[in-house]
């Protein structure tokens, strides 16, 4: 009875993870078959060949032999390498500038249809600023172009920022009938009074989501443990 409990127990017991502590990596090799029926012999699921006791690894979804699962990592491993090469920067940088202003335009566009500044409308420009980075460098992810990414989002939310407060200050000044402009295109000093009127914790609420939309794009691929 206590031989049978024990065989039981082994087999409804969670899939070990690897020796490094990552679910991402291969389960270590154990030899007694797969999961779903451990005393089966095991083939690997590139190869079909039958694989000895102690020699396979185990992915989330596959077993392979351990030469065939070195020869899909370097492989894997050479692709993503690739991703950080070769960047054409000048690219990225008109690409960010583009899906800045974009999304920029996209969010003073709503405020001036709907009279309303919601600046959760502000990931646009984090989205379009990550996309237009990875477009136009090639299909490229780097941290490098993360740092690009970043940079242009925070400038296009001061400059949409400004645009949505320009908006709504002509208009109340409309609205007492004062006549008067402001530049579209402002000057620093106009830039800086303007964007930091009314200025709250929800701006930099605001500011950070667009902010992680375009830092999490061009972010490079990770591999798991060998």
């Amino acid at each position: 009875m206590t031989d049978r409990t024990d065989r039981i127990d082994r087999t409804e017991r969670p899939e070990a993870v690897g020796e490094s502590g990552s679910a991402g990596g291969p389960v270590a090799p154990t030899g007694e078959g797969t999961a779903d029926s451990p005393s089966t012999e095991v083939t690997c699921a590139q190869c079909g060949r039958l694989i000895p006791p102690g020699e396979w690894v185990r992915t989330e979804s596959k077993t392979f032999c351990s030469s065939c699962y070195a020869r899909l990592r370097a492989t894997v491993e050479a692709v993503v390498a690739q991703q950080s090469q070769d960047i054409n920067y000048g690219g990225a940088v008109v690409g960010g500038l583009l899906g800045g202003l974009l999304g920029a335009l996209i969010w003073w566009g709503f405020t001036v249809l709907t009279h309303v500044s919601f600046g959760l409308v502000a990931i646009v420009i984090g989205i379009g600023v990550g996309k237009g980075v990875v477009m136009l460098s090639g299909g490229k992810h780097a941290r490098s172009l993360q740092a690009i990414s970043v940079v242009i989002a925070i400038a296009s939310f001061i400059m949409a920022t400004y645009w949505v407060n320009r908006t709504f200050i002509l208009q109340a000044a409309a609205g007492q009938g004062i006549e008067g402009t402001l530049p579209f295109i402002p000057d620093v000093r106009l830039l800086i009074d303007i964007v930091t009127l009314d200025l709250g914790i929800f701006d930099a609420v605001f500011l950070g989501i667009a902010v992680w939309q375009s830092w999490k794009i061009p972010m490079p691929v990770r591999l798991g443990p060998r």
